[in-house]
């Protein structure tokens, strides 16, 4: 492990099929106002909405709502739930839902006390809060994007369709507590199981195909990466598989809690090209990533070469017997294509409705970065989406 860092995260977790009985540990610890936070109503009619609001009930909270928090949170919702987490004087936060719920309550907590525009500050001049943050806990009714156990907050201002992530450096921001109930995941449409399922996968490639140092957090990201793709050839054939779903969720939260990330760079190119699109056309996060991926890889193999070689024999079992470097890489892409398609996510950007004549507005709202084996121009970006048509 090269170079220097500091690693803690103090969100507490609770897993397990009993786990939100853990709630009324957590409760007494905070004031008694509380914020409800959820989103289109699949929590009512699942009866989780009943369980957590008799526990709050059982625990004297006073309880406010915020409801309907879309899968891409918009910039209007965000001042919505501010003012209502201004008036009740919220003392907690208490998210009851996927990784958008999450995102939004974590962006919501540090906007509640901020006397500048949210937006702004926090997404537009990337700044760190500078004020009180609201406690934030997480229910967690969705694996994939890992936001139960991060500092980081994605927001779409609908009216320039930007969709921003800000990762906070602070540890204040982070959830103080999550409760992990596979069975929570069960009712979940399997095409909203299957995006949550490569937003995983994703999160570890973007932190793995940087460097050409040798680090354990590559190894731990090869496991991931191994359980994923086991775990959900399973769950696309059984979505009741309790087994399979524990092990996706599990792997959701280690992928995105920052431990693989230390010790090395990260990329976070596909997220940077998935959330241009996905603010473009609002289409669900996970498949925004799957539609770009493999354009991308394919364009930036050849800076990478010899972890993409790595990727291949130790992620998907590649013989390299007799193969070029080039041609073991390639049939490592290939094996990920396979396995895409296999679970069956979204592959090309026209099924998103996009269009050659969308392309150089959608590359006008990608952000580039420096942490992958390719910096990126804009022809580059507009180049590596058109592949992705």
């Amino acid at each position: 492990m090269l170079g220097n860092f500091a690693y803690c995260n103090p969100t507490k977790l609770y897993f397990g099929d009993e786990s939100l009985n853990y709630l009324k540990e957590e409760l007494p610890k905070y004031g008694k106002k509380v914020v409800l936070i959820y989103g289109g109503g699949s929590i009512k009619k699942n009866g989780i909405y009943d369980e957590v609001v008799k526990l709050l009930t059982d625990s004297g909270k006073d309880v406010a709502e915020i409801s309907g928090v879309m899968p891409n949170p918009t910039l209007a919702k965000l001042y919505e739930g501010v003012e209502i987490a201004r008036k009740h004087h919220a003392d907690l936060l208490l998210a009851v839902g996927g990784g958008s719920v999450c995102d939004y309550s974590k962006a919501v907590a540090v906007s509640v006390n901020c006397k500048d525009d949210p937006w702004e500050k926090y997404y537009v001049r990337f700044e760190e809060p500078d004020c009180d943050i609201i406690p934030v806990g997480c229910v967690l009714t969705m694996a994939g994007t890992g936001s139960e156990m991060n500092a980081g907050s994605v927001i779409t201002n609908e009216k320039t369709k930007q969709k921003i992530g800000h990762v906070f450096a602070s540890e204040a921001v982070m959830p103080r507590f999550t409760i992990l109930n596979p069975n929570y995941t069960l009712t979940l449409p399997k095409y909203q199981m299957v995006s949550g399922i490569y937003d995983i996968f994703n999160h570890i490639c973007e932190q793995y195909f940087s460097g050409e140092d040798d680090n354990t957090s590559d190894y731990i990201s090869e496991g991931l990466m191994r359980s994923v793709i086991h775990s959900s050839r399973i769950a696309v054939q059984n979505p009741q598989d309790y087994e399979a779903r524990s092990n996706i969720m599990w792997t959701a939260t280690w992928a995105l809690n920052t431990l693989v990330a230390k010790g090395k760079a990260s990329d976070w190119m596909v997220h940077m090209l998935g959330q241009a699109v996905g603010g473009y056309t609002n289409a669900t996060h996970g498949m925004t990533l799957s539609a770009v991926s493999l354009a991308y890889y394919h364009y930036i193999l050849p800076y990478g070469l010899a972890k993409f070689v790595r990727f291949a024999k130790n992620v998907w079992n590649v013989d390299p017997t007799g193969k070029t470097d080039e041609q073991i890489a390639e049939e490592g892409l290939s094996a990920m294509e396979a396995w895409m398609k296999e679970i069956g996510v979204v592959m090309h950007l026209s099924e998103f409705g996009v269009t050659e004549d969308n392309l150089e507005s959608i590359a006008d709202l990608t952000l580039p970065m420096n942490g992958g084996y390719k910096v990126l121009d804009r022809n580059e970006i507009i180049e590596i989406f058109r592949k992705s048509l």
